[in-house]
């Protein structure tokens, strides 16, 4: 996502209907296209790049599993079992692979798996014909399972045994079914084994699986001979399996690399293999006791990875074109602007990106932090469409735009964090590598295109900035932010890393100045991957306004071992950093602020410069007609917000829109909303910190929406000139 001069970046493109297309390299000014508002302003950046390409659909091919490289070990067996701990979080439908070592091209080999009438299945096959042993009665869903598939070709038996884990409720489920196969069987060549998917028999990496398994596989075994399924039961069970049984192939622990694609074999065959598109991993296994919340605690408890057959990690595409970024290119918001026609049909998109000054350098005294890993928690959002609650939480009848059309048609290009998978678990990765339809120029509002206005602002007002990325700040730290005068955090910096807050945390007590104008930010605590670029994980805990909640003893990353839920819940609410923090959404209309006291204080003076003294503040904007709006946060000494603060302004006349965050309501109670609750407001403040430095937060998303509005001549717009204008001399604040 984000590049520098020298860097190339790569253009990945597809089609199902067009062959060709017109592209041009664009610095994204504004990306609204509302023309009640400054309009779409995209300057075109001459480059190498521009002219004609050919475009060629490109598959994406999803669905994570486990994979183990063929040996002779696996290729000569006969007679051997495999058993593992199950937890199904989808019965039924269609075939689930639990483990396999099958071509599916010439259907031969082996695989335990759970048949469409969702019963557990040890299915042999070889010519052309199938000999399969099934479990009298469907699982059930969500609950943990022992199996064992077994062959011995020398009875000609193949077998299938399993036992519920749970005994309450009277419903003890046991069963043990043998089945006759032949007692040759030739086995596929050059073929894998794998978790959580079987073989397709294609050679293409992207292409090589097939009916993925959703839910977790605890402490799978491999065994040399057929044994029974209590024998099994006992090797599952060990976490530490005697490796020197020469009749142990394989006994794998998911406990151990969790923060890496790596799975390890504890067996003396060191059949250690990877994962491949991302699965859940510090998962709770079947052993997992609710005394730790944190697998780092007893990683032991956590020998489970999640898959889900809607997994997605990288598209896999191949490239259309590359370019080296120029030296003259300035630092900004960028995209390849991609136009053709579709019939009668202009045709028009965008893959965006981010130009950095070279590391060690600036290029302006200002620092515009684009929040890319809130782009990332929300990249390719369904929840329009799959949250049943949305409608009434926005407030209004939803409008569906092409966007969400194709999102929904198209499952394969991957999840927000806000999405839930198809088991209905939640979605906590989010990787860039792949089509982001919502970041670009066009797309929906939120986010990406409401952070423009303040770009456009900016350019407007004749100001110069550099971009840096969230990843930049958590990779780098406080050294990129120390140079610049001022940092801006623009619209909605929602999704934060310890690095990242630490970073600016640091700038601010090194002198730093801060401009916080947006609304609910520094609220989730997520992690970068340490090692891939553009990957993201978020644990949704049992507080703040969430779409899904990390099952029980899962809300720590697995990237990083760290506790994930809110920055509120970890100690370090918003209003330590920034003197607000989330309060409450509104949907319905945007409120305006009104000055208080504090705002009289001559040593704030220079905000107001040119405001009168009963002039209503932000009662106009592009987004629901006021600048306190969307989302909004408040200040509150108990969560943080330095004593020495002066609440400037308010906007607290949010009305019955105006619905406080779960996180400030304890019990429910009549009078909640904005109607009568004090809690749910805008707070514009500012507060000096050490060295000279200070912190200036306007409490809501709508803010930099309403800079335009009468050609840039407004107060909302005088207020943040003034105070962007005052951050920027080096007298003492």
């Amino acid at each position: 996502m984000s590049v520098y001069a020298g860097q190339d970046i790569s253009f990945f493109l597809s089609s199902a209907e067009i062959d060709s297309a017109d592209v041009r390299i664009v610095r994204v000014r504004c990306a609204d296209p509302d023309l009640n508002g400054p309009g779409l302003k995209l300057i075109h950046t001459p480059s190498e790049i521009d002219g004609t390409l050919s475009i060629a659909h490109q598959d994406i091919h999803i669905g994570s599993y486990g994979s183990v490289a063929d040996c002779p070990i696996l290729q000569n067996l006969a007679d051997f079992s495999f058993g593992c701990f199950i937890f199904p979080t989808i019965v039924g439908g269609t075939s689930q692979t639990i483990a396999s070592r099958w071509n599916d091209i010439d259907r031969s080999g082996w695989k335990l798996e759970i048949d469409p009438e969702g019963r557990i299945a040890m299915t042999v096959s070889s010519g052309g014909h199938s000999f399969v042993a099934r479990s009298p009665l469907p699982l059930l869903v969500r609950e943990w399972i022992f199996v064992n598939g077994s062959v011995k070709l020398s009875a000609q038996e193949v077998r299938v045994e399993g036992e519920s884990l749970y005994n309450d409720g009277g419903r003890l489920r046991k069963f043990s079914v043998i089945e006759r196969v032949p007692q040759n069987v030739d086995w596929p060549a050059d073929t894998p084994l794998l978790f959580a998917a079987h073989h397709s028999g294609l050679a293409h990496p992207a292409k090589s699986t097939g009916l993925h398994f959703n839910g977790k596989i605890d402490r799978p075994r491999l065994y040399g001979k057929s044994i029974t399924g209590a024998e099994m039961r006992r090797l599952v069970e060990a976490l530490q399996p005697l490796p020197s049984d020469p009749m142990l192939l394989g006994a794998w622990d998911f406990s151990q690399g969790i923060r890496t694609d790596e799975i390890s074999d504890l067996s003396a065959y060191n059949l250690s293999g990877r994962v491949h598109r991302l699965p859940m991993r510090a998962a709770t296994g079947s052993n997992w006791d609710g005394n730790t919340q944190s697998w780092t605690e007893a990683p032991h408890q956590y020998g489970a990875i999640h898959f889900h057959e809607d997994d997605l990690e990288d598209a896999s595409w191949a490239p259309n074109a590359s370019i080296r970024v120029p030296a003259e290119w300035r630092s900004g918001y960028y995209a390849l602007q991609i136009k053709a026609r579709k019939g009668e049909t202009d045709v028009e998109s965008y893959a965006t990106f981010f130009v950095r000054p070279r590391p060690g350098t600036q290029t302006a005294d200002i620092a515009v932090i684009a929040p890319t890993a809130t782009y990332l928690a929300y990249a390719n959002n369904h929840a329009r469409l799959d949250q049943p609650h949305f409608e009434v939480m926005a407030d209004s009848l939803l409008i569906i735009s092409q966007d969400d059309i194709y999102l929904n048609e198209h499952r394969e290009l991957g999840h927000s964090t806000y999405d839930t998978h198809l088991d209905g678990s939640g979605v906590c990765y989010s990787s860039g590598a792949r089509p982001i339809l919502n970041t670009r120029p066009r797309a929906n509002t939120f986010n990406y295109v409401n952070d423009t206005h303040f770009l456009d602002w900016l350019e407007e007002q004749g100001h110069v900035y550099d971009i840096i990325t969230d990843e930049d700040m958590h990779r780098e730290g406080s050294k990129l932010l120390k140079p610049y005068k001022v940092v801006v955090n623009m619209t909605h910096p929602e999704y934060y890393s310890k690095e990242m807050y630490d970073a600016l945390e640091t700038y601010q007590n090194g002198g730093g100045r801060h401009m916080y104008l947006g609304g609910n930010g520094f609220y989730w605590r997520i992690a970068f991957h340490p090692e891939k670029a553009g990957v993201i994980e978020l644990r949704r805990g049992i507080a703040g306004t969430r779409s899904w909640e990390a099952e029980a003893g899962e809300g720590n990353l697995s990237f990083t071992g760290e506790p994930s839920g809110l920055w509120r819940s970890n100690g370090r609410a918003p209003q330590r950093l920034c003197g607000v923090g989330f309060s409450a959404q509104i949907w319905d209309f945007g409120a305006s602020y009104r000055r208080l006291p504090g705002s009289f204080d001559p040593r704030v003076s220079f905000v107001f410069d040119g405001v009168g003294e009963d002039e209503i503040i932000g009662n106009f904007g592009l987004r629901l007609g006021g600048a306190a709006g969307l989302e909004i946060d408040r200040a509150d000494i108990t969560l943080g917000s330095p004593p020495d603060m002066v609440i400037l302004a308010t906007a607290d006349r949010t009305g019955a829109g105006g619905v406080p965050t779960p996180e400030e309501l304890p019990a429910l109670y009549r009078g909640f909303t904005g109607e009568e609750n004090s809690l749910v407001r805008a707070d514009m403040i500012y507060f000096p910190t050490a060295n000279g430095g200070a912190v200036f937060s306007t409490g809501s998303i709508a803010w930099s929406c309403s800079l335009s509005h009468a050609g840039y001549q407004n107060n909302v717009s005088q207020i943040t000139g003034n105070v962007l204008k005052r951050f920027l001399d080096p007298a003492a604040l």
